[in-house]
């Protein structure tokens, strides 16, 4: 291994203390409704989404002075935000009421097909079918989508703060995991599949159908663990059928083909930023078919994820090194664990850098990745997404982040089970 600069040393550490923030994020929430004389300055350190944009300010004022402005500046330039920008927009989109409410409608009509309760089989669905279409609609839009049907119908109710932390947790790994059916939708797939030729009849033939068994199991699983809570709700009709300001489906369709248009043109983000533009302009032009834009929630997250961008940048000369030279086996948990404090598609990217790999090697790294995907807020691009939207049906409007991590961990080990022991 190489020497560390002085720089990436101090990048680490920092790196370190950010992690250790977002741990303690929940215990400044709490610090704010005991010490009201400094609630302002104890709800902003408790803002998960805050920490790391913080934390990489700060790291890029130490480099202005260990080193000289101008290097600091670069650094900065030399960062990829196509991704932050991309769930920027994503988000926005996919939380557009013509889209919520075309997601509710086919998520209550699949629910119809069941034979259960009615409350409890939206529940199954929305567990499973949202997590899974995230194969096609990216990752951060379903995980957009997922939390806004999961919060207005269940989560603000009067549920039990574990089945609240088990639901959560569920829905963090399978988005993490329901995402792997394409090349296309997962950070973590993403960032290796037009290296590797990983295309949608090898992600669905060898990962893809090991994650939808995790997927629904998972769903299932949480819908036993819950259902007398469930059943103890009130079941209300969300059908809009008789709305006075019901969405033309020309609207919904409008709405869909920005998604569409943003998801195919990811990689470019002076198209897609072009094409939020003209969608931010098509939604004032119809104000009276839509509700709120996300946009500070959704910015909030890019904040966080432009911060894991700068802050994640100086962590290869030791992350690359650790995941080179392992036993798949070694790899695959190594992957899993190390998701848990590194965002999984930096991980997988700085394993592609490794040369002179085989399928194993490929098909471990990956799927470690997406297995941990659940387990912290930074652990998956999507996560901080479903935390901003989710966070307020919480004690204390905080989520905590040790909460999180016992409620992602059995969902996670189904996933450790159909992509590492099913053969």
């Amino acid at each position: 291994m190489e020497q560390p600069s002085l720089i990436e040393v101090i990048a680490t550490v920092i790196f370190g203390v950010a992690l250790i923030h977002t741990f303690a994020a929940s215990q400044f929430q709490h610090l704010a409704h005991t010490h009201p004389r400094h609630s302002g300055l104890f709800h902003l350190l408790g803002e998960v989404e805050v920490v790391f944009g913080v934390w990489a300010a700060i790291l890029i004022l130490v480099m202005a002075f260990v080193s000289r402005p101008e290097q600091a500046i670069a650094y900065l330039d030399s960062r990829n935000y196509a991704e932050p920008l991309l769930v920027f927009v994503l988000m926005v989109m996919a939380a557009s009421r013509p889209l919520v409410e075309a997601a509710r409608a086919i998520n209550n009509s699949l629910a119809r097909l069941l034979p259960l309760q009615p409350l409890t089989a939206r529940f199954v669905v929305t567990m499973s079918f949202i997590p899974l279409m995230g194969s096609f609609i990216t990752e951060p839009a379903a995980m957009t989508l997922a939390a806004l049907l999961m919060r207005d119908q269940f989560l603000r109710h009067d549920l039990p703060e574990r089945f609240k932390y088990a639901i959560i947790g569920v829905l963090f790994v399978n988005v993490s995991i329901g995402g792997t059916l394409t090349p296309f939708a997962a950070p973590p797939v993403l960032m290796v599949a037009a290296k590797w030729d990983w295309d949608i009849a090898f992600m669905i033939s060898q990962i893809g159908w090991r994650a939808l068994i995790a997927v629904i199991f998972n769903a299932i699983a949480l819908t036993i663990i819950g259902r007398k809570a469930l059943q103890a709700m009130p079941f209300t009709n969300e059908s809009s059928e008789n709305d006075p300001q019901k969405i033309p489906l020309s609207v919904t369709l409008i709405h869909a083909s920005f998604l569409a248009a943003a998801v195919t043109f990811h990689h470019h983000p002076v198209v897609f930023m072009g094409l939020f533009l003209f969608f931010l302009g098509y939604t004032a032009a119809y104000p009276h078919y839509q509700s709120r834009l996300l946009l500070r929630e959704a910015l909030l997250v890019a904040f966080f994820l432009a911060g894991l961008v700068v802050l994640g940048g100086k962590q290869a000369w030791w992350l690359q090194e650790l995941l080179a030279g392992m036993s798949p086996t070694v790899l695959y948990f190594s992957a899993t664990a190390l998701t848990a404090i590194t965002d999984n598609a930096a991980i997988t990217y700085l394993g592609s850098l490794v040369d002179g790999t085989d399928a194993a090697f490929k098909y471990a790294l990956v799927t470690g990745a997406v297995t941990g995907g659940g387990l912290t807020v930074i652990a998956n691009a999507p996560n901080p997404a479903g935390y901003a939207l989710l966070k307020d049906c919480f004690a204390e409007k905080s989520i905590s982040a040790l909460g999180l991590f016992s409620a992602a961990l059995l969902p996670t080990l189904v996933a450790v089970a159909v992509f590492w022991l099913i053969p």
